[in-house]
C-alpha cells in the first residue's frame, strides 16, 4: 500500500489542522523541554533523543514513522504489508477469436474450452488464488506475469483413428524458466491423467504448442503451459459430460505446481 504524499500546510491563519492519528511533534516537545530546564541546552534534546530510541526497543512507538508535515515532522502509523495472492493465467483457447475445432451437431471447441477455464478459475479463487481468464489474443498477454500461465485446449473434432484419444500438454520450445515450466507440466501431466482415466498423448505434441504464440508474448520469468485436454470426437463424453473430472485435474495440476507438492 503506498503512503499518501502530505503537503505542506498553506501559511495563514487558517492553516489545516494535523491528522488526527498524529502524535507531538518532537521539535516543539524538545522546545518546552528547554525552556522548562533552562541552561540544559543540546543535552536535553540528546535525553530526549534517547529516550524515544528506548520506548521504540520496548516496542511502545514501534510501527511507526517519521513523515513530513511542513517545515516540521509528526509520527504517523507504518501501513501493514499484506501478504502477496498467487496469480494464475488461463487463457481460454479461441476466446474472442474464432471458433476453434466444430463438431457435426455444431458443438465448438471454444464452448468447450472456456466452460472449463471458467470453472477452474472458480474453484482456484475459492482456494484463494487469484485469477485471470484471457482470450486467446488477450491485450494482457502483452507482458503478462504470474505464478503460472495454462492454455487451455481441445483436439480435433473428427475420427481420425482408435488412437486418437487421450491428452497433451507441453511448454515453449524455447523456455526462459525451463525447471519451473517442466515442473509446471510434470504436475498437470500427472494429475490430469490420475483424475480422467484418459492417456498421455505425448507422440502427437506439435509444433503448434510448443511455439504457441502466448510463450512469446507474456514475461518470461512466467511458467506457462499448454493443454489439450482431449479429442472433441473420441473424448466428447468427459469433455462435455463428465468436465468435473477435467476440472479437478487441471486443479490439481496447478496446486501441484504452485503448492510444491
Amino acid at each position: 500500500m503506498k503512503t499518501r504524499e502530505i503537503r505542506s500546510a498553506p501559511k495563514g491563519p487558517h492553516r489545516r489542522a494535523r491528522p488526527p492519528m498524529a502524535l507531538p511533534r518532537p521539535e516543539r516537545s524538545a522546545g518546552r523541554l528547554r525552556r522548562a530546564l533552562p541552561g540544559l541546552g543540546w543535552i536535553a534534546l540528546l535525553i530526549l533523543g534517547a529516550l524515544l530510541a528506548l520506548l521504540s526497543g520496548l516496542g511502545i512507538v514501534r510501527g511507526l514513522r517519521i513523515v513530513p508535515f511542513g517545515p516540521e515532522p509528526y509520527l504517523a502509523p507504518q501501513p501493514a504489508s499484506s501478504a502477496r495472492t498467487p496469480r494464475v493465467g488461463l487463457v481460454a483457447g479461441h476466446l474472442g477469436h474464432d471458433s476453434g475445432a466444430v463438431c457435426a451437431d455444431g458443438l465448438t471447441e471454444v464452448e468447450v474450452n472456456t466452460a472449463i477455464a471458467r470453472e477452474v478459475a472458480r474453484r482456484l479463487e475459492d482456494l484463494g488464488y487469484s485469477v485471470d481468464i484471457l482470450e486467446e489474443f488477450d491485450e494482457r498477454l502483452n507482458g503478462y506475469r504470474a505464478a503460472a500461465l495454462l492454455s487451455i485446449h481441445a483436439d480435433s473434432c473428427e475420427y481420425i483413428n482408435d488412437e486418437a484419444t487421450g491428452f497433451k500438454v507441453a511448454r515453449a520450445q524455447a523456455d526462459a524458466v525451463p525447471e519451473q515450466s517442466d515442473r509446471l507440466v510434470a504436475c498437470l501431466i500427472s494429475a490430469y491423467g490420475q483424475r480422467t482415466g484418459l492417456r498421455f498423448h505425448a507422440n502427437s505434441i506439435t509444433y503448434d504448442m510448443t511455439d504457441y504464440h502466448a510463450f512469446r508474448e507474456i514475461d518470461p520469468r512466467t511458467p506457462a503451459a499448454i493443454i489439450e485436454t482431449g479429442f472433441l470426437y473420441l473424448d466428447r463424453r468427459i469433455l462435455t459430460e463428465g468436465r468435473e473430472r477435467v476440472v479437478e485435474g487441471i486443479v490439481e495440476g496447478l496446486r501441484c505446481f504452485l503448492e510444491g507438492q
